[in-house]
């Protein structure tokens, strides 16, 4: 039984044009970025030609703009606790989301044991963070603004670029996890109007262990690590050379491919979802209907746990995830739909189906007729309990 993967809001497969790109600097070309010889140079030009790639995948101005780090996570808390840090003079206040990703969470609890003040802004029915709240929640002590670009667990679209436009006129630093809408859609951080932007490699056929954070010109952080002076003395560490290769090669091709997959999977998206609710019915999906991610569908399912329906269909090797991939682990209520009003029952039936670029028409025929039995199954055994 062949394999249908569902989970790319988790993570994808290495493309073949990344890892091919990335091979020869295992063994061939393993020389140290650092060293001032000629072996330590060719890793360093392949370096600086993987900045230019993802500078120019995200509409950069400069490839000096991008700073590369372990993760989406990490480019996260450099954002935040770096940034609070160096601006704690200018003030203490610090203003983000309550469905945003737990590294920024996390990160903003931490800044709070060290004396900020965080505003938790919330969010609509459908997952959306209000402009006017952000505006309402500004004080003369506010220094930086963190608002998601998408989320991770239901798919919507916040409006960077309207928030952007509130804060344009102060010098309050903004910041955008894009992790999960980097290479989903064509994105232009000078259209968004951010200061700083958190990406990662491993959503956009890239390989794990390596993320990038955007740093406008001008704008200044303070290093969360202290060693040498790699990256501008902002992320000290000898850098993975080949992470860095596969994550420029994946980086390009997600902007070349943008538009095109973006239209691909939306109407694979609407296809799937219009025969769900045709076919197997007593669902509901979380997150705006039209302004969201064109991979993603999470959707709850009555009178069904989202996990029970996840486990029957891995047993079919059909893989899609309950809640955000980061707290899988966790038997608790998804946070993002608590925060949109979900009740608790309704939070634990979802499921969240996201699709990528190997994702076809066929594989999503035989996922909706295995769904469907399963749903069938586990519907007749609550009614023969009961």
């Amino acid at each position: 039984m062949k394999t249908i993967y569902l989970d790319y809001g988790a993570t994808s497969p290495v493309r073949e044009e990344a890892l091919q790109a990335m091979l020869p600097y295992f063994r061939e070309k393993y020389g140290n970025s650092g060293s001032i010889h000629d072996f330590g140079q060719v890793s360093r030009e392949a370096i600086e030609h993987a900045r230019r790639q993802v500078a120019e995948a995200i509409d950069a101005d400069s490839p000096r703009e991008i700073i590369f780090v372990g993760s989406g996570t990490e480019a996260n808390n450099l954002a935040l606790i770096g940034a609070a840090r160096k601006h704690r003079n200018k003030g203490n206040h610090i203003i983000t989301s309550s469905i945003e990703h737990p590294s920024v969470l996390e990160a903003c609890r931490q800044l709070e044991r060290e004396g900020f003040e965080v505003t938790y802004l919330p969010v609509d029915r459908f997952g959306l963070v209000r402009s006017e709240d952000v505006k309402k929640a500004l004080t003369d002590k506010t220094i930086l603004v963190s608002i998601m670009a998408a989320n991770n667990e239901v798919g919507t679209i916040q409006p960077i670029a309207e928030i952007s436009r509130l804060l344009k006129r102060s010098s309050i630093l903004f910041h955008t996890d894009a992790v999960q809408y980097f290479g989903k859609v064509p994105m232009s951080v000078a259209d968004l109007g951010v200061d700083l932007l958190s990406i990662g490699s491993h959503k956009i056929g890239g390989p794990k262990g390596i993320g990038a954070l955007y740093i406008r010109k001008g704008v200044r952080i303070e290093p969360l690590f202290h060693g040498g002076g790699q990256e501008r003395g902002l992320r000290p560490s000898t850098l993975n050379t080949p992470a860095i290769v596969g994550f420029g090669a994946a980086a390009y091709l997600a902007a070349q491919e943008a538009e095109a997959e973006s239209a691909r999977l939306t109407r694979l998206r609407d296809a799937c979802w219009q025969r769900i609710r045709d076919e197997i019915g007593e669902v509901v999906l979380n997150g705006h209907p039209t302004r969201r991610l064109p991979n993603n569908l999470n959707l709850s399912f009555h009178r069904v746990e989202g996990q029970a329906v996840l486990l029957e269909l891995s047993r079919n090797k059909i893989y899609v995830s309950s809640g955000s991939a980061c707290s899988a682990g966790k038997h608790a209520a998804s946070h993002v739909l608590m925060a949109m009003g979900t009740d608790e029952e309704t939070a634990f039936q979802s499921l969240r189906i996201t699709f990528g670029k190997e994702t076809t028409e066929a594989e999503l025929q035989r996922f909706i007729t295995c769904l469907k039995k399963v749903m069938d199954e586990l519907r007749s055994l609550l009614i023969n309990e009961s």
